[in-house]
């Protein structure tokens, strides 16, 4: 998956990423223990590094991402989730950073993004509890933007995050890249640096005459275009 983070870094014409799997009723399902049981110490600690090499090379896209859960995304399929911009769900989807259950903890950037999504006290609960929440509950405390009825084939989700990206594309792309930049970066820092890094975005934008043209008409892009979908 690395490399192709590496391929919508380097691509211009990528407009929105979207996450999914093609496996039924899973989006991910986390790490398996019973292999990660055989590593040794040393071995644990490359492979959790790894994890979170990942989770920030998809935090750090330059373009939207949406995270379709439309099964169960626990402890690193959660928190790959949680690395994207946003996020849709079946209601019968079920997500979690269950580690406090096995002796561990979030290890990939979840016991931080979590909280800047939801909230500090609910996040602690969370993790503290090692609860997971369905897709209506979760839509309810922020964690995901879009909620919807699971459908026959198992990508209600998916569809979701498909008309949520087809919401994004009519926008100018520069725009959108420097506006999520400008958002991510303000996030992190004070109001008075916040407000910097905005007029610097402002400004790039300025230079591109206005962030891109928006498309003028409905176009037929290939699905790679509009979506890297992963199989976890």
């Amino acid at each position: 998956m690395l490399w192709v983070m590496c391929l919508c870094h380097r691509d211009s014409s990528v407009r929105v990423v979207v996450f999914r799997s093609l496996v039924p009723k899973v989006f991910c399902a986390g790490a398996d223990l019973k292999e990660r049981s055989l590593m040794s110490n040393a071995e644990t600690e490359l492979f959790v590094q790894d994890l979170r090499s990942l989770m920030t090379q998809i935090a750090s896209l330059p373009m939207p991402t949406i995270a379709a859960m439309d099964g169960v995304a626990l402890g690193g399929g959660l928190e790959l989730a949680l690395a994207c911009d946003l996020r849709t769900a079946a209601y019968s989807a079920q997500m979690g950073l269950v580690e406090t259950k096995r002796g561990l903890l979030p290890g990939a950037g979840g016991s931080q993004r979590l909280p800047r999504i939801i909230g500090i006290t609910l996040a602690k609960e969370l993790i503290f509890t090692g609860r997971s929440v369905g897709g209506q509950t979760a839509l309810e405390m922020g964690l995901v933007n879009r909620a919807v009825e699971q459908n026959q084939t198992g990508d209600a989700a998916y569809r979701e995050a498909l008309s949520l990206a087809r919401e994004i594309l009519p926008q100018a792309p520069i725009a959108v890249r420097m506006a999520k930049e400008a958002m991510d970066m303000g996030f992190e820092v004070d109001i008075t640096s916040a407000m910097a890094i905005e007029r610097m975005c402002y400004a790039r934008v300025s230079r591109f005459g206005g962030g891109g043209a928006k498309w003028s008409h409905t176009k037929s892009r290939s699905k790679t275009e509009l979506e890297r979908s992963s199989e976890q």
